[in-house]
């Protein structure tokens, strides 16, 4: 008996273990599919720097009025973020998204056929601006606090990437377009950029985790999907009210504005235009703002890696400062050529190019919980009232003064004040409350 009872178990024990089938959660195939939306999303960002010269020797308008335009596509790329964060929360992420980049495919067209400065301020201001602030990083932040638990500060930090990924394909290519055509066929091909992602985003993006009978991903038990909440716009203003009476709220914005001033306002608008006052081609300058892609995406991944592991004020003390004191010889360095000083300024400026993301949306999980989206949207719109203001002065100086080494300095000195406000943001303790604090 012995002998035969233990004959099966021997040749059970014989048998080769076997391995768990290695699943990827879906959760990354939807950061995924978000990541190549905001490139497509981010294709007009490449633009405005690219159609000064070519909008003003054909129309005649000012640096001035041009920038203007920049200005409103700016600021409503910040002031429609809060908005569109509680709209996803209302009509789903993808329905918001798809509409989002329709509009910035029709606002980019109708440009085509303008001839006067209002419709430049309308199309390019008006329905761009509103298209993207849909597809802000609010958008990134509202997939990022549904999808994950663990990880997010580096998942924040590679759909922040994305913007910069977007720049480093469309830049080079909008660039050669405007040069050897015009700068008609490129606001077509942006047009069509943001029209191809639409279905990729119908078919493949899902509101949330429950959708698709899963947990987010490092959450330990299952969470509902949330009913849709009604009066988007009353709990956006709401959630407002409620952090404004908070000090957390006025750093972050504060040194969220610089952030926009001294990177799409500043150095997205204006280095192009910038680079060509000193006898460099615009080929060579945009060539240059591509490579900053490049390491932006570096720096911002980096960056979100380090959210996960540092202290988040330290870090944006630390970016800013950093940023500042690159901005400051950013006169002396440019030249009709490309020379080595210049790029190793183009490497350290891309690494810090957005990487005060990741620990900005973290500052702003840590003190608003569960409205850290819709907050984060309005700390992104200051950032973009400040990149609007800068667009504008930087223009307005350039027609003034017939240089922009005012503007450098300037911004150099504003990203000194951002570090010393970033490490006076108050700690949290370590679990916040999901209302605003």
């Amino acid at each position: 008996m012995t002998q035969t009872s233990e004959a099966p178990a021997a040749k059970e024990d014989q048998k080769p273990p076997t391995r768990p089938r290695l699943r990827i959660h879906r959760a990354w195939f939807v950061a995924a599919v978000t990541f190549v939306t905001i490139i497509g999303a981010a294709a007009f960002r490449s633009v405005p720097g690219l159609l000064i010269e070519p909008l003003r020797e054909e129309f005649g308008w000012s640096r001035g009025t041009i920038g203007a335009a920049v200005s409103i596509n700016l600021a409503l790329y910040g002031l429609t973020a809060p908005f569109a964060a509680a709209l996803m929360d209302r009509f789903g992420i993808r329905r918001v998204v798809a509409v989002a980049l329709t509009v910035i495919s029709a606002g980019s067209l109708l440009t085509v056929w303008m001839t006067a400065a209002w419709q430049l301020l309308l199309y390019w201001g008006l329905l761009v601006g509103l298209g993207s602030g849909s597809m802000a990083l609010a958008f990134a932040a509202t997939v990022t606090n549904r999808w994950f638990t663990e990880r997010r500060g580096l998942v924040s930090g590679i759909l922040t990437a994305a913007s910069a990924s977007g720049q480093l394909i469309f830049l080079p290519l909008l660039s050669w377009i405007v040069t050897r055509y015009d700068w008609r066929p490129a606001a077509v091909t942006v047009a069509l950029a943001a029209l191809v992602v639409v279905p990729f985003v119908w078919l493949l993006l899902r509101d949330h985790p429950a959708d698709v009978g899963q947990k987010p991903y490092g959450a330990k038990e299952f969470v509902p999907k949330p009913a849709p909440v009604p009066g988007a716009a009353r709990r956006t203003v709401g959630v407002l009210l409620k952090a404004v009476r908070t000090g957390p709220f006025w750093l972050l914005a504060g040194t969220f504005a610089i952030c926009g001033a001294s990177t799409n306002g500043l150095v997205q608008t204006h280095f192009v235009p910038a680079a060509h006052d000193h006898g460099m081609p615009a080929t060579a300058a945009a060539s240059l703002l591509a490579v900053i892609g490049v390491f932006d995406v570096v720096g911002t991944i980096a960056s979100g890696w380090f959210t996960d592991r540092f202290d988040a004020r330290r870090l944006l003390a630390v970016y800013y400062a950093l940023r500042g004191i690159s901005l400051l010889f950013l006169p002396m360095l440019l030249a009709p050529t490309v020379h080595p000083p210049m790029i190793f300024f183009i490497v350290f400026y891309g690494l810090d190019w957005v990487a005060t993301v990741p620990p900005t949306l973290a500052l702003c999980r840590e003190h608003y919980g569960e409205d850290s989206a819709i907050v984060f949207g309005w700390v992104l719109a200051s950032h973009q009232v400040g990149a609007a203001l800068i667009a504008f002065l930087g223009g307005f100086a350039r027609d003034t003064f017939g240089s922009y080494d005012l503007v450098w300095y300037a911004s150099g000195a504003l990203c000194a004040a951002a570090a010393l406000m970033a490490l006076v943001i108050r700690r949290t303790p370590a679990a916040p409350g999901p209302a605003v604090a």
